[in-house]
């Protein structure tokens, strides 16, 4: 009677092998999608302080929105443009303002939106 040698069969060893670079392919994905989401949330930052600014300038000059303007900031050694877009209410003392904020692709990243009386 012969004894089985201890030990892996070739074959136990190429499953195990398959199953750790399914293991590693899937963690590469997904660090991949955790530094792509961090460097949006950057960009989305950043512009969300822009708008922010833009907003305060606005109280601080205090003058009665009227119409749009185009404001630039840079933020993170980013460029950002926007707009200041001015709209009435129903209540003639109050206007709402929208700060936009573009990317380099026109494409919005934030709206920040505020309610501004007369001084």
């Amino acid at each position: 009677m012969t004894r089985p040698r201890p030990g892996f069969t070739l074959v136990e060893v190429l499953v195990a092998l398959a199953i750790v670079a399914i293991s590693l392919g899937a963690g590469l994905k997904a660090a991949g999608a955790l530094t792509s989401n961090t460097q949006r949330l950057v960009e989305v930052t950043a512009a969300q302080w822009c708008a922010d600014n833009a907003l305060t300038n606005l109280r601080l000059a205090r003058q009665f929105p009227g119409a749009d303007t185009e404001f630039e900031c840079h933020q993170l050694g980013r460029d950002f443009r926007g707009q200041l877009r001015s709209t009435r209410t129903d209540n003639a003392s109050f206007r709402r303002v929208d700060a936009v904020v573009l990317d380099g692709n026109e494409h919005v990243l934030v709206t920040i939106s505020t309610v501004m009386g007369r001084y």
